[in-house]
């Protein structure tokens, strides 16, 4: 039976112009770094660099020490927030989104993990464990050793787990500083940030904010990108001030009226993202930017690799080897490459560098064949 729909059709293309416009990856944008994260809803930091890395592609005149004097002065912080995975974050959105998503793969990871947590009162280790975090910032284990004082027969791993769900919790620095990182460090963003604890994030802003960063999006896209289910009600609160498109397989997709569409022909220049760029995995349906041929290829295992787009869509890997003079940035693509478009990415890969390597530091650029 054939689909009927009133909506128009965006193409793969089409969405894949879109979306990189919204993550600042067609041009170098004009934004502070602090701007920037709270643009980009956070950036993926499960590793510590990649927060920089994701920075340097997308913003002119990036310097690594600007994330880092925000983490230092407090501005942004690391924390467990979409996904239940850790991003770094302005201090607003640290304790707003972070409330908001807190029912969803947060709790789910809760939920996991409770069969080790047989006989634990949950309320009393959420209270044992803020006032041993809130005395002073403490590692996973000194606060593992601390509540298995409490419940020896717990699952130590549960109980970190715990506490890393129920708490509010940021990495201190100098974790996450550039070139200057240390050991998790954990306490609640009302010490860190010196603020009453406030409130969620409204869900109906969440997806203006997810819109205007990913869009345009199914439902589906969003629940995706933050670990959440059932926000099928909020998308229909505001559908009448959205835009509503349908993708090529008849998914409705939503969109900010005033949100840039770029014409599919927009020029996308070559860029270089870290492992677990947030462009990678705030879709269900990846497509815009991860060809069907090359799915799977950006991870081996759990671990994620360096990817670099060519014409907007993941075209291949970058590895960099940094010894102590001279750092190799080796780049590998998945299929041949035009001669034209390896020069571009060559050129991107040595702009790159040059942000990101310490002054004096050589450099070389290794091109593995395809």
């Amino acid at each position: 039976m054939a689909l009927k729909t009133s909506h128009p059709v965006l193409g793969t293309r089409a969405l894949n112009r879109a979306t990189l416009d919204r993550q600042l990856l067609l041009r170098p944008a004009a934004l502070g770094a602090e701007e920037a994260v709270a643009h980009l809803v956070g950036l993926q930091a499960q590793n510590t660099k990649p927060p920089y890395y994701a920075l340097a592609a997308r913003l002119d005149g990036f310097r690594p020490e600007d994330l880092s004097d925000l983490m230092e002065s407090r501005r942004v912080a690391r924390i467990v927030s979409l996904r239940s995975t850790v991003h770094t974050h302005t201090a607003r959105d640290a304790v707003g989104l972070r409330r908001l998503v807190q029912a969803g793969a947060i709790d789910r990871e809760l939920k996991m993990f409770r069969k080790g947590l047989d006989g634990v009162d949950l309320d009393r280790l959420a209270a044992l464990a803020t006032e041993y975090v809130e005395e002073r910032s403490r590692t996973p284990k000194d606060l593992r050793e601390r509540l298995l004082v409490e419940w020896p027969d717990a699952d130590p791993l549960a109980l970190t787990i715990a506490a890393r769900c129920l708490l509010l919790m940021v990495q201190v620095t100098p974790r996450g500083l550039w070139r200057r990182s240390g050991q998790v460090a954990l306490t609640t963003t009302r010490v860190w940030f010196g603020d009453p604890d406030g409130e969620a994030a409204e869900v109906d802003e969440a997806v203006r904010r997810y819109l205007g960063a990913f869009g345009p999006a199914s439902v589906q896209d969003m629940q995706t990108w933050c670990g959440l289910t059932r926000l099928r009600p909020a998308f229909e609160r505001l559908r009448p001030e959205l835009l509503v498109f349908r993708d090529e397989r008849g998914t409705e997709l939503f969109d900010l009226p005033d949100a840039p569409r770029p014409d599919e022909d927009t020029p996308a220049p070559p860029r270089l993202l870290p492992e677990f760029d947030n462009l990678l995995l705030s879709h269900a349906d990846r497509t815009r930017v991860v060809p069907a041929e090359h799915k799977g290829r950006t991870w081996t295992g759990n671990q994620a690799h360096r990817t670099f787009l060519v014409d907007g869509v993941i075209a291949g890997i970058w590895r960099l080897d940094e010894a102590k003079d001279r750092t190799t940035l080796t780049i590998e693509p998945f299929t041949r490459v035009t001669r034209a478009a390896r020069a571009a990415l060559v050129a991107e890969a040595e702009r790159t560098l040059r942000l990101m390597t310490p002054p004096g530091t050589s450099y070389d650029i290794v091109q593995a064949e395809s």
